[in-house]
């Protein structure tokens, strides 16, 4: 395997790591209002649950986008310049919801008043259905293809993103992440929260796998290989797994197949795409590809040595994270008010 290549597989896990740890997080961030509404007595001490929930490591998920988006711009800098040039638009709102997610939820806690409460309630919302539909909208194109010239640039303009495809894709996102997000928060929880989650993720399984395995069908047969049918049939098990873990209310083996699924899917659209980075629309040979957008060789190399060195520290330190606050969370365990930080509160609340 060439250096070029190995880091095309590398940015794909990262990527990988980063869509079915984080997907469940922004989950949580869109059920806020359906699980904790504010209407019902403990609607606060709910919605606190569920963000406690994620506390302890929803900022350690998003340094897989950090970590990816470097390495993207270090190993294939042709392919970083071209798509953030051509999806500019998509990735600032993406940011904006990020950041407005971020404030938010580190926010909330700090003023003990029901209308700032909901305000960051909002901005969660927002940080959190934003990116999941953009996210599928930009991974979409980028499979499909873009309009890009002999020069590398992009040629078209906002709406030729929103394609059938695309919007197939950004739909697709959206409910993988909610379900996700349920499945997680049922094996997180106790008491009549853990049931609505389990209620949640049992009405979404079926439409959820529906509309994803339509869209695993559109991008096999219009973009796949032979070879990349194996991909898809494990996309198609994790997901029926994940019904028949939803039935039975078995959310460990619900949430490990949603895992598995999204993990397939996201692998797919990679999978598919090699060795092209990014097609072009106007001329096959205008493609962006491994091999002509990837950095020196002397550049991967140094690259190479610094990531078998730092992922496995990143594994560890990430896997501790999730064995320390592996406790459920319970309603009647949280404070009447909120104020401390959310590993905090994760402790007190947490049941061995």
């Amino acid at each position: 395997m060439s250096l070029e290549t190995f880091w095309f597989a590398l940015v794909a896990v990262l990527f990988v790591m980063y869509f079915v740890l984080e997907g469940f997080d922004f989950g949580v961030g869109m059920l806020l209002p359906f699980l904790g509404r504010h209407s019902e007595p403990d609607g606060d001490k709910r919605r606190r649950v569920l963000l406690t929930a994620i506390g302890p490591v929803w900022d350690g998920n998003e340094v897989w986008l950090i970590t990816g988006g470097g390495a993207l711009f270090a190993a294939f800098g042709g392919w970083y310049a071209t798509m953030f040039s051509a999806f500019y638009l998509p990735l600032l709102l993406i940011l904006v919801g990020l950041i407005v997610r971020v404030v938010a939820i580190e926010w909330r806690g700090k003023i003990n008043d029901r209308k700032w409460r909901m305000w960051c309630d909002v901005g969660i919302g927002l940080g959190s259905w934003l990116p999941a539909i953009l996210w599928g909208v930009a991974f979409a194109n980028v499979v499909r293809g873009i309009p890009i010239g002999a020069d590398a640039q992009y040629t078209g303009g906002f709406f030729n993103l929103l394609n059938p495809y695309a919007l197939l894709g950004g739909l697709t996102m959206v409910l993988v992440f909610i379900t996700h997000g349920a499945v997680f928060l049922a094996l997180k929880t106790t008491g009549d929260l853990r049931h609505d989650a389990q209620s949640v993720a049992l009405r979404l399984a079926i439409p959820t796998t529906a509309v994803a395995a339509a869209f695993l069908l559109w991008t096999q047969l219009e973009y796949g290989e032979g070879w990349t049918w194996a991909v898809v049939a494990i996309a198609v098990v994790a997901a029926v797994v994940m019904v028949a873990g939803a039935y039975l209310r078995r959310e460990g083996l619900a949430f490990g197949a949603t895992c598995v699924a999204i993990a397939a899917t996201v692998g797919l659209l990679f999978c598919v795409l090699f060795p092209n980075v990014l097609p072009s629309t106007t001329d096959l040979a205008f493609n962006l590809t491994v091999a002509n957008t990837s950095s020196s060789h002397y550049t991967l190399v140094i690259m190479t040595w610094a990531a078998v060195i730092m992922t496995p520290i990143v594994l560890l330190y990430q896997g501790w994270t999730y064995w320390v606050f592996r406790q459920r969370l319970a309603v009647e365990r949280i404070p009447e008010h909120g104020g401390l930080p959310l590993r905090e509160e994760a402790s007190r609340a947490g049941r061995s």
